[in-house]
């Protein structure tokens, strides 16, 4: 890899490290956000459910934008948006307002992953799945660090201070992608001309992204509020209708529209392409689920600091960052599939070992525990991208990279939302026990997806 590649890998890792970094250092805040603003354990989780929610929605519009105008001026503008945000994030008058800035900040950062994705499949054409495991080392590794990051933070200053720090971040990956990343022309000519707003709200299909939000929102209201009040309401049984319903004609209108916000027809024309998005919703289930039931187990249950939580949340970002280039390595010689059947294992062993955790476990058991899960989620950042790349077609790869991400968003959303229905207004040792038997039956149905796979590859995505 020459000079020119590796400055374009720092540009745009700069850039696609701020989404994770900042979905994961607020799990460390979550406790301190619930003292400051009294709230129980279910609303507050609204700051991590709208954040997902809007990245979600987010990822595959960017992606189209990308191949339409060009995915320099997506990834730069979204530069632009975040520092904004980040700016003015701190000084949110209230919960509601901070809620808010959550969103506008999703949005921001999902302008550039599905972006810089694409730019990194286009650009660096040799020895791509190297390029793939620095690229995950940006992802999983800021991902995985977030904690740290977090909770150094709010013990030395406060939890404003989880904003502020990605201002630095931001100006250096302006400066070099300003400098590196080359000027593209959009793929279509829609990019070329003006657009009235009806044709703006056609173009990025206003009506299923309404739609889509309409029934996510519902369910999720409609979910959380009978585990919080302990019985089913009228109102309960109306908002879940309202889900069910929205989310019903968002499949029917998706599937009639000419420009589909997420294209449901794309995944019975590549079936590959379709096992990867399963696969990776469900790996995001379980690995999001601890990477925000760690921190409030330790903090909630075993009354750790947050500094204290955020260096034994460290174990899972050290693990990460040591193992994505090794498997970068190993994907180039053998393929995906036996990385990810490895890390299968490993998520089955973790969330096993979770179910043994109790009050007096040793910190060790954590620790061990972590390990698992960080070399796993190492593993699959590699080794699911890769296999993302093999099974869709060159032309379409920035749908193909919102699509992928908008699975990423799916899993920790279903996430947070098990979370908060397993521990309901308070966290506890017996709900995350809980947890972790859930958990491992999602570890062993993936594992057993791994060994099917790999016992039947698909052709194109074999090593070589």
């Amino acid at each position: 890899m020459n000079a020119r590649s590796r400055w374009l890998m720092t540009a745009v890792g700069l850039g696609i490290l701020l989404n994770p970094l900042n979905s994961s250092m607020i799990s460390v805040a979550i406790t301190r956000l619930q003292h400051e603003y009294q709230l129980d354990f279910t609303a507050v989780s609204w700051i991590i459910f709208a954040f997902y929610i809007a990245s979600a929605i987010a990822q595959p519009v960017m992606g189209k934008a990308s191949d339409l105008f060009g995915r320099r001026k997506i990834f730069l503008a979204g530069l632009v948006v975040s520092f904004v945000i980040f700016l003015l994030a701190p000084l949110s008058p209230n919960f509601g307002w901070l809620v808010v800035s959550r969103v506008a900040q999703a949005i921001g950062t999902s302008m550039m992953v599905a972006v810089g994705m694409a730019i990194i499949r286009i650009h660096i054409t040799e020895k791509q799945a190297t390029a793939l495991s620095v690229l995950s080392i940006f992802l999983s590794g800021a991902a995985a660090i977030g904690p740290f990051v977090g909770g150094a933070l709010i013990e030395w200053w406060d939890w404003p201070a989880i904003f502020m720090v990605n201002i630095p971040f931001v100006v250096a990956s302006f400066i070099t992608a300003w400098r590196t990343i080359p000027k593209d022309e959009p793929t279509s000519t829609v990019g070329r001309r003006s657009l009235t707003i009806r044709g703006w709200m056609t173009l990025i299909d206003a009506p299923g992204i309404l739609l889509f939000t309409v029934g996510l929102i519902a369910l999720l209201v409609s979910m959380l509020a009978v585990k919080s009040s302990g019985h089913i309401a009228l109102w309960n049984i109306a908002m879940g209708s309202l889900g069910l319903v929205a989310l019903g004609a968002f499949v029917r209108h998706e599937l009639r529209t000419p420009s589909p916000f997420i294209p449901l027809r794309t995944f019975a024309k590549y079936p590959a392409l379709t096992w990867v998005n399963v696969q990776f919703i469900l790996v995001n289930l379980l690995f999001y689920a601890l990477f925000f039931g760690f921190p409030s187990y330790l903090q909630t249950v075993r009354h750790v600091s947050e500094l204290h939580t955020g260096i034994l949340m460290l174990t899972l970002g050290l693990s990460s960052l040591v193992i994505s280039p090794i498997a970068g390595r190993w994907i180039e010689k053998s393929g995906p599939w036996p990385s990810l059947l490895l890390s299968a294992l490993l998520m089955t062993f973790g969330s096993v070992w979770i179910v043994t955790l109790n009050q007096n476990s040793p910190i060790v058991s954590v620790g061990l525990a972590l390990a698992a899960f960080g070399v796993s989620n190492g593993m699959n950042a590699v080794g699911m991208q890769a296999t993302l790349f093999n099974s869709a077609p060159k032309e379409m790869i920035g749908v193909a990279s919102g699509l992928f991400n908008t699975s990423r968003y799916l899993g920790t959303i279903l996430s947070s939302l098990l979370t908060g229905i397993v521990m309901g207004d308070r966290f506890s040792a017996g709900g995350f026990r809980t947890l972790g038997i859930i958990l491992t039956f999602i570890a062993l149905a993936l594992l057993v997806m791994n060994l099917r796979r790999t016992k039947t590859p698909h052709p194109a995505e074999e090593p070589g």
